[in-house]
């Protein structure tokens, strides 16, 4: 499979302000590739959200030379500069090309397993055969419990209902925030191996945040971290680099 360029960003930055104190995010240069598999390792209050709300087109950026996405359309791939488009092409571009896995799940508690997974089918207007939904749950060990709520579920099933959720319509990209940080370490590494090797099968790139660099040290084809420097009392700036 040939890869193709899905996020091209140059000098991107984005400031908040709480208590008096500015914190400032920095993405001097950033490129993911199709198919890739990226770590992104971070302590708390370094920018991994927001840097994950920025990749997933919710937060707008104060400054851009370039915020290029590219996705794929037919047979062809459609490439648009982010800062151009309305918040309805962005909202289009959310729901149909980005998948997003919270540290939770994210899952909605009154909808079934299998409710939950085929939800991108209702929202997309797309049709999901059966065999394919059936061929996903078995591989990530959930198609026994598809008709069960997720209260019912253990956190290692619930993270694997969400990865679900986010490779059934076949994404660009699936931005995963800390998704093996509830559960312990043996089920984390499996559920990473799993995701892993779905999100490659799928031609999904991924870019999975958590704070346990051995998670993704010798997994990840590439790893990025965050340079935190006080400049005073009152700014904090983080800048994303590869390590």
């Amino acid at each position: 499979m040939q890869k193709h360029i899905v996020f091209e960003l140059k000098d991107i930055s984005i400031s908040r302000e709480k208590g008096g104190v500015s914190f400032r995010l920095e993405i001097p240069k950033l490129t993911i590739y199709s198919g890739e598999f990226i770590g992104v390792i971070g302590s708390s209050g370094c920018g991994k959200s927001t840097f994950l709300d920025i990749l997933g087109l919710i937060l707008s950026v104060d400054r851009a030379e370039q915020f290029r996405l590219s996705v794929k359309q037919k047979n062809s791939i459609f490439q648009q500069e982010i800062s151009s488009l309305s918040d309805r092409k962005l909202a289009d571009i959310r729901r149909e090309h980005i998948g997003y896995i919270l540290q939770s799940g994210g899952l909605l508690p009154f909808l079934s397993v299998q409710e939950n997974i085929l939800l991108s089918e209702k929202l997309n207007n797309q049709t999901i055969t059966k065999e394919s939904f059936y061929k996903l749950v078995s591989s990530l060990g959930i198609r026994g419990q598809i008709n069960k709520k997720p209260q019912y579920l253990s956190g290692g099933q619930r993270q694997r209902v969400a990865i679900a959720r986010a490779l059934i319509h076949n994404p660009e990209i699936i931005l995963a925030d800390e998704p093996t940080a509830s559960v312990d370490k043996p089920t984390a590494i499996e559920i990473r191996d799993q995701f892993k090797g779905l999100a490659k099968a799928y031609g999904s790139s991924v870019l999975m945040v958590t704070h346990d660099i051995e998670m993704v040290k010798h997994d990840s084809d590439r790893l990025f971290t965050f340079e935190v420097t006080k400049i005073s009392d009152s700014l904090v700036v983080s800048k994303v680099v590869e390590l």
